[in-house]
């Protein structure tokens, strides 16, 4: 059997090179991976020899001390083609009673008899044996996945299971990972070792999102350096080296987070200060606030990093993240790891296929162009699943009215946004999708596959904070799933509301099995339980008031200075324009155009008071009952108009006394840096006792009738006022529509060039090759035809010369050099300026002339120092018989010529001696 060659390397520039511990940071950029060596504090490995088969292992490596009662960790090993050297080397560095288990994943041929265990058994001290169904994991053991089975593991126990998916399309390592993330979650450990293809990728992924960690070897090491380029391509990699150098990471790794894992305690409020610094840090370097999201979540993804530096004390780690801002960035991608697949939760999407959509398109029987939002949609998975069942909903329902879909894709990971855009997956995605749906909605391109163009237009992607960003609104479909676990109760008190206000009457929420719609039954009904799909409440009793999330940042410092200081005694002019503002001035405030009070004039107690609660210094808020409804409707008005308005006789009561106001709201242009505000101005009428407006209310029916008049004269204006207000709004909301759809046709007009710039470049880069190849093969052929002649033309002994119609030199044999003074230098000059042995002067004569005539010619020529040759020269035809110069051969007739004459000697004796 012919032996295996190694695949290619790729681009050196691409490559990583690992030559002690490195920790990697793979979310910083895509083809070349940020990596940041860590300095141990311990020294834990040496290396050791390739191909070493040695029991014994690394003494330096301090064992894990391990209560046999207590949780222990285990660690999966997936591993392919080559893999056998790399288990070897693994398992013979692992210490001692290290307290660990190790279970082993292959991709065995299920038609042999599995030998793995009595292989790897040479290499390490602990028991190896073959995983058997219902065996219980035991640390300091080793177990091997038989042939012709799936493994899982479920309450610290091995599971045999016969695998599903047909020979060729396995996926092992990817199915026991899973399980192992589910069943142990932050007492799983992935390690990723030689290995052809992607498998192992998904299952990482599992393992990171429950906290878990993950290395992968070396590529530079690894005989077959596909899986583990898979996972630190995939940004899933903490930490990268050699196989033999990996058991001692995973033990510093085990013995700083074996504490907090095993036993976690409460924090301490020195901690929770430190915490709370560290969301800080995060907040100022990435624009995110954390501190109101699970606080388990954070502090096991805290705990993982601190675990990683080896570091105990969570103020170390503050110092850590200050010193190094980098740690910054990699802590945020850390919060933001999440699982997804496509078509997770199977169950879930068939039902919302089978019954949620064919009822939502029954409602509407027309046709509608419909908007769908996925919020947390990681890599995209999510979103091209929505696509591909919609799609397919509309071929079941087969209806000929015209249903369009636009899905909007968010998520805070603006890398798993770039990632979700380019629609490219590895090739283990088979596991998760049918082979009709791979054929229909994808394309086979390299190790992977690509989703079709006619499902990416559906889709727009963009990274968005749906906590702070404005939602998309007039949704059909909202879903999100799995991200609601992972932010705190205050938090998911804001969405529902939010999410219930951004649906359409009959719109569906779908959400993960984990979450529900909890104390908003009143704005959610159940559509199907378990599949968490919920249908929009029509016009609920709301008790609650909603935020709407805004990026906005709100004015910080609200200015209530008290007038300036008094000038100066010098200055009299300026002391009596100030007395008058304060004693004779009506009072006044400075607004902008949200309300907020900018400055203070006077004495407005009269007229604000502050609201109880949480200082807000917004007019709308301080205004005493009666003008509150005044000043909604004049401020937008006179900022609308860039005009006075005002309104007289306002009617307010305080402590017993009735106050009558008149309010003036004057918009302000001049100065610039006024421009935009309004001055609200009080004026002050004479004030009356409450007993004297109770006999004014029983004055004839003249008062009375004046007093509704007036009454009706405001009604008719606060009525106008709202109409105008109600028409401009909708002129606003018409245009900014209008704007926003521009936009969207815009984006999607470029999206498809972009798309199509990008298949032609593929597509132009394929021909490329192809020509290339070809070229590749003529030129090889071409060399191998030269040697056939070269070797052909030396083999004849005769020199032959090659000459071009202006009678330079193309091309001679070694045997010509012994005839014309020739030198690799020669090519390319005249014959006539090379010197020969032959005396032949009138060579050139008869190379023009068999040129003119085309009859080759044929003389023997002497050299000078005695030697013959048949000198031939004939035409130089081209395979398209074309005449392209002359060729000289000449062939030595010296030992001819010796015998013709000493022969012509011998007659002329015998002639003589003849009587």
């Amino acid at each position: 059997m012919p032996a295996i060659q190694q695949p290619g390397r790729v681009n050196k520039q691409l490559q990583l090179n690992f030559t002690d511990e490195y920790i990697i940071d793979t979310h910083m950029t895509k083809s070349v991976k940020s990596v940041k060596r860590v300095v141990s504090k311990k020294s834990a490995v040496l290396p050791a020899k390739k191909g070493s088969n040695s029991k014994r292992t690394d003494a330096t490596i301090k064992p894990v001390e391990n209560n046999k009662n207590s949780p222990f960790f285990i660690v999966g090993i997936g591993a392919s083609a080559g893999g056998l050297e790399a288990l070897e080397l693994f398992l013979g560095r692992v210490p001692v009673n290290s307290g660990m288990a190790y279970v082993i994943i292959q991709h065995l041929d299920p038609t042999h008899k599995g030998m793995m265990p009595e292989l790897l058994q040479r290499a390490t001290s602990m028991p190896v044996a073959q995983a058997k169904n219902r065996m219980k994991i035991k640390p300091d053991c080793v177990y091997v996945i038989p042939p012709k089975w799936d493994l899982s593991v479920l309450h610290g126990t091995l599971y045999l299971l016969e695998p599903v998916a047909p020979r060729g399309q396995r996926l092992p390592i990817d199915y026991f990972l899973r399980s192992l993330a589910q069943d142990q979650r932050e007492l799983g450990i992935a390690v990723i070792l030689s290995g052809m293809g992607s498998d192992g990728t998904l299952g990482v992924r599992a393992i990171k999102e429950n906290a878990g960690l993950v290395l992968v070897q070396d590529p530079e090491s690894a005989k077959f350096d596909s899986m583990p380029r898979s996972v630190i391509d995939a940004g899933l990699a903490d930490i990268i080296a050699s196989a033999e150098d990996l058991p001692g990471k995973i033990v510093d790794y085990v013995r700083h987070a074996r504490p907090s894992i095993i036993e976690p305690k409460p924090l301490s409020s020195t901690q929770k200060g430190a915490l709370d610094k560290i969301f800080i840090l995060l907040r100022e370097r990435t624009g995110h606030d954390f501190s109101l999201y699970k606080k388990n979540t954070i502090d096991r993804r805290i705990e993982r990093r601190m675990n990683l530096h080896q570091l105990t004390r969570i103020a170390d780690y503050v110092r850590y993240l200050r010193e190094n801002p980098q740690e910054i960035d990699l802590l945020f991608k850390e919060l933001l790891i999440g699982v997804t697949s496509f078509f997770r939760d199977a169950s879930a999407w068939e039902h919302l296929q089978e019954h949620a959509l064919p009822q939502l398109l029954n409602a509407n029987p027309k046709g509608k162009q419909m908007r769908a939002w996925v919020a947390g949609c990681s890599s995209g998975e999510e979103a091209y699943t929505l696509a591909m069942v919609f799609l397919e909903t509309l071929e079941q329902v087969k209806t000929k009215a015209r249903y369009t879909l636009q899905i909007f894709a968010t998520d805070l990971d603006a890398d798993a946004i770039d990632k979700a855009r380019e629609g490219y997956y590895p090739a283990n995605i088979a596991a998760d999708i049918s082979a009709k749906r791979l054929a229909r909605f994808f394309s086979e391109e390299g190790n992977g596959f690509r989703v079709r163009k006619e499902i990416r237009e559906m889709v727009i992607f963009a990274p968005q904070n749906i906590i702070m960003d404005p939602p998309f609104t007039k949704l059909e479909i909202l879903s999100c799933r799995n991200l609601m676990i992972y932010l705190g109760p205050e938090l998911q008190k804001k969405l529902l509301p939010l999410f219930h206000y951004c649906l359409n009457p009959g719109g569906i929420l779908f959400l993960g099995s984990s979450e529900s719609t909890g104390s908003f039954n009143h704005l959610f009904s159940p559509l199907e339980l378990k599949s968490r799909l919920y249908g929009r409440n029509e016009s609920p009793v709301r008790s609650e008031a909603m935020e709407f999330p805004s990026n906005l940042v709100s004015i910080q410092h609200k200015l209530h200075e008290a007038p300036a200081m008094l000038p100066s005694a010098d200055n009299l002019q300026a002391a009596a324009d100030q007395l008058l503002l304060q004693k004779f001035s009506p009072a006044a405030v400075l607004v902008n155009k949200e309300g907020d009070i900018l400055y203070i004039s006077g004495r407005t107690g009269n007229y604000l008071e502050p609201a109880a609660g949480k200082a807000n210094w917004n007019i709308h808020a301080m205004a005493r009952e009666g003008l509150r409804h005044e000043l909604a409707l004049m401020l937008p008005k006179a900022l609308r108009e860039k005009d006075s308005i005002s309104h007289a006789g306002i009617r307010l009561e305080n402590n017993g006394l009735i106050h009558t106001v008149n309010l003036t709201v004057q918009a302000i242009e001049h100065p610039q840096s006024l421009n935009g505000m309004a001055m609200v101005v009080f004026n002050d009428m004479p004030v009356l006792h409450k007993e004297h407006s109770e006999s004014a209310r029983r004055s004839p029916a003249r008062g009375r009738m004046a007093d509704m008049e007036q009454a009706l004269q405001q009604a008719h204006e606060e009525a106008q006022t709202v109409r105008e207000e109600m028409q401009t709004q909708q002129e606003e909301l018409r245009s900014t529509n209008e704007e926003l759809q521009s936009t969207i046709e815009e984006l999607q007009s470029t999206n498809e060039e972009l798309t199509t710039s990008k298949e032609e470049m593929q597509s132009l880069n394929e021909e490329l090759q192809t020509v290339n190849i070809e070229l590749q093969t003529k030129v090889d052929a071409l060399s191998s035809v030269n040697s056939d002649m070269k070797n052909l033309l030396n083999s004849t002994d005769i020199a032959t010369v090659f000459l071009d119609n202006a009678l330079n030199v193309r091309r001679y044999t070694e045997h010509a050099q012994k005839i014309f003074k020739l030198i690799p230098g020669d090519v390319g000059r005249p014959l006539s300026d090379i010197s020969s042995d032959l005396d032949y002067p009138g060579i050139e004569k008869d190379i023009q002339e068999v040129l003119r005539s085309l009859i080759f010619s044929g003389k023997e020529i002497a050299t000078r120092d005695g030697r013959w040759y048949m000198v031939k020269i004939m035409p130089y035809r081209t395979l398209e018989n074309l005449i392209d110069g002359v060729v000289i051969t000449l062939t030595d007739t010296s030992v001819a010529k010796r015998l013709e004459a000493e022969l012509r000697r011998t007659q002329i004796k015998g002639g003589h001696g003849t009587p």
